[in-house]
């Protein structure tokens, strides 16, 4: 157990990623920012059109990033050796995964049919159809990893799970404000204040567990469980963190006073300053395991939250696709992204915003790893027969 002074640390750290892009909005406006404090988050302005030169730079980035996750041998991952196996016992699915098939068919159906009878039964949709999600996931799970899941064996992680999930999307909802509404709720009149924040507490419990069971999928595939398990390996010193750590502080900043130039700092500048001041106070970090040339934890976790992604872009999308008007679902989200909103394959968001999902689940890791050391709790949710 690490003492308080670590952690007073951590907390400090956590603190600078609200206190920044405040300080940095209220420089530049001398006021706070357009649309602040409205929940759900509205559309604020216009936003600054298509810009080849940021454009292009974002593709580069995006082809770099494929281009390490298609092809790791590129860059010095090697080929793990075909292990013979001895068949596992079969495993049928679990009752939750069988309860859960027609709560996430009826869920989806009235999402996007609105079918009103007494009340719109689409205003209720979103929280079940993620949670039996999240259930069928799991029964995937348990099938293929001989009877181990999260619900089956450790279901107190999930209860853990969707209570920093929730606290974790306030954060990014308050966070967003500071690059002037990057996403919007356009049905904000659907609940009164205090039902917006009820409702919305209920739906953010959903982020955190879907990525994770997506993450512990993806670990019972020998593809992906094993493909970046021998990388190069990747140490750094004190000197680098620290100034890793401060440049965190300044995107932060950053992010407040140039909310368009900067509005992706909202997905990274958790990365520099919460992974390095767990690593400067000796936490284990999703980093950690890379100074072995182990990268599967943090390339898996994004990979789940871009699968993920889909499901949410998806389900989204189809709330309007089949309809004249706009939804009247509280959940539907629509982008106000500068510069990038180009190329839109059938969603929202457009086709460079997904690549911002490999960082936003290992942002969501953090979050999880800084709860649980500040509140003493295991962050371990990979279940195996040795911790079940």
């Amino acid at each position: 157990m690490k003492n308080w002074n670590t952690k007073f640390f951590l907390i400090i750290t956590f603190g600078f990623i609200f206190i920044l892009p405040l300080l940095g909005s209220l420089t530049k406006w001398k006021d706070l920012p357009p649309g602040y404090g409205d929940f759900p988050a509205q559309k604020v302005g216009v936003d600054p059109g298509f810009n080849i030169i940021y454009f292009s730079l974002a593709v580069l980035v995006a082809l770099f990033i494929t281009l390490f996750l298609v092809f790791p041998g590129l860059f010095g991952f090697k080929k793990v050796p075909v292990e013979r196996r001895q068949a596992a016992a079969k495993t049928g699915f679990p009752v939750w995964f069988w309860w859960s098939l027609p709560v996430l068919a009826l869920s989806w159906f009235f999402m996007w049919a609105r079918i009103k009878l007494f009340i719109s039964i689409e205003y209720y949709t979103f929280v079940p159809l993620w949670w039996s999600f999240i259930l069928i996931l799991d029964g995937i799970v348990y099938k293929r990893n001989n009877g181990l899941s999260i619900i089956s064996k450790r279901p107190h992680v999930m209860q853990l799970l969707a209570v920093v999930s929730c606290f974790s999307w306030f954060a990014f909802e308050f966070l967003n404000f500071f690059v002037l509404e990057n996403w919007y709720y356009p049905n904000n009149q659907v609940f009164s204040n205090f039902g917006n924040v009820f409702w919305f507490s209920l739906s953010y419990t959903t982020v955190l567990p879907a990525i994770v069971e997506w993450y512990m999928l993806l670990k019972t595939i020998r593809l992906f469980r094993d493909r970046y398990r021998f990388g190069p390996s990747f140490k750094v010193s004190k000197i680098f963190l620290i100034i890793y750590y401060v440049l965190g502080l300044i995107l932060a900043f950053g992010m407040g006073y140039y909310p368009y130039l900067l509005f992706w700092v909202l997905w990274v500048a958790l990365v520099p300053m919460l992974s390095t001041a767990m690593a400067l106070t000796g936490y284990w970090t999703p980093f950690t395991p890379i100074k072995n040339g182990d990268w599967s934890k943090v390339i898996l976790i994004g990979l789940a939250t871009l699968f993920n992604g889909f499901f949410w872009e998806f389900w989204n999308f189809g709330s309007e696709w089949f309809h004249d008007s706009m939804p009247t679902n509280p959940n539907y989200w629509k982008y106000s992204v500068p510069f990038l909103d180009k190329i839109h394959i059938f969603s929202e968001m457009p086709i460079l915003g997904y690549f911002g999902y490999l960082f936003f689940g290992l942002n969501c890791w953090i979050i999880w790893l800084i709860a649980a050391y500040i509140f003493n709790f295991d962050a371990d949710f990979e279940v195996t027969e040795d911790n079940s």
